[in-house]
């Protein structure tokens, strides 16, 4: 009843609107100074990205065509004080994926070596166990692009996280590493593999040049139905000829109209 009383004396109002004012001009200053902090804080970032592009690039380039390995560049006290950086560290590993996707062979290895030796693969295995789904692909993508095969497994079990980003990261990531082995643990999924990660499956085939198909056949046994339509799609998309018994085999025995209809269009493409 007294706040009842209160309200409709009006008395309120004026103390309501006064605090109201306060509190939003007091909001927008710390908005501002927000924005400000972070945006002084991203130059900042940027400017010593650059400085530290100058002194990898320099090191890298050591690396790779003067064949100095990270035992002699680790005699640089400087070099290492920063290196004891996560930021610097962070631009560095970005710097060596950027070039390890443009060299090839023997330049590639060097690179891949320097990873290793520097203790970079480290930081990406911590990644690679880290509760954050975005940390997490970071980790992935960073081992596969070195080719870190034993990562393999600990990759492969992230195939089964809720998160279809993370789940379609690590499927791609154990197809550069393994090949069909990165795919053939789908026969044992129970949940379904969707048209989205169906086609970045396809494409990560495609993109990796896979000569080895041996064991794609294996996911036309599954008792899951989209992985079933996933192997007819890789079959047909890769134009694999000598997987067309296996093909013709599922067209009979299918678990229903639509797998038998897709076997069918399969049969059909491969045999024209």
């Amino acid at each position: 009843m007294n706040l009842w009383e209160l309200y409709k004396s009006g008395e309120w109002e004026i103390p309501f609107l006064t605090f109201s004012i306060y509190l939003f001009v007091l909001a927008s200053f710390v908005f501002y100074l927000l924005i400000v902090a972070s945006r002084n804080r991203n130059i900042k970032r940027e400017k010593l990205r650059n400085e530290y592009n100058e002194l990898i690039e320099k090191v890298l380039s050591s690396v790779i065509f003067e064949d100095v390995l990270y035992a002699e560049i680790k005699k640089d006290k400087n070099f290492m004080v920063l290196f004891d950086t996560s930021f610097f560290r962070t631009v560095l590993t970005e710097t060596l994926i950027n070039l390890h996707k443009n060299y090839e062979g023997i330049y590639a290895q060097k690179l891949e070596q320097f990873y290793k030796d520097s203790g970079l693969i480290k930081d990406s295995f911590k990644k690679l166990k880290n509760f954050s789904w975005e940390i997490k692909c970071k980790g992935i993508t960073e081992l596969a692009e070195f080719n870190i095969n034993e990562a393999f497994d600990q990759i492969i079990a992230c195939t089964k996280a809720r998160n279809k980003t993370l789940k379609i990261t690590a499927i791609n990531a154990g197809i550069k590493l393994e090949g069909v082995k990165g795919i053939v643990h789908l026969t044992e999924h129970t949940d379904i593999i969707d048209e989205w990660t169906q086609v970045n499956i396809i494409s990560a085939f495609k993109k990796h040049d896979i000569g080895d198909t041996k064991g794609v056949e294996l996911l036309l046994e599954s008792q899951n139905t989209t992985v079933v339509s996933l192997g007819l799609k890789l079959i047909k998309e890769l134009k694999l000829t000598q997987k067309v018994p296996f093909v013709a085999e599922l067209s009979t025995k299918a678990p229903n109209t639509i797998i038998k209809y897709e076997a069918q269009s399969v049969l059909q493409a491969l045999t024209i």
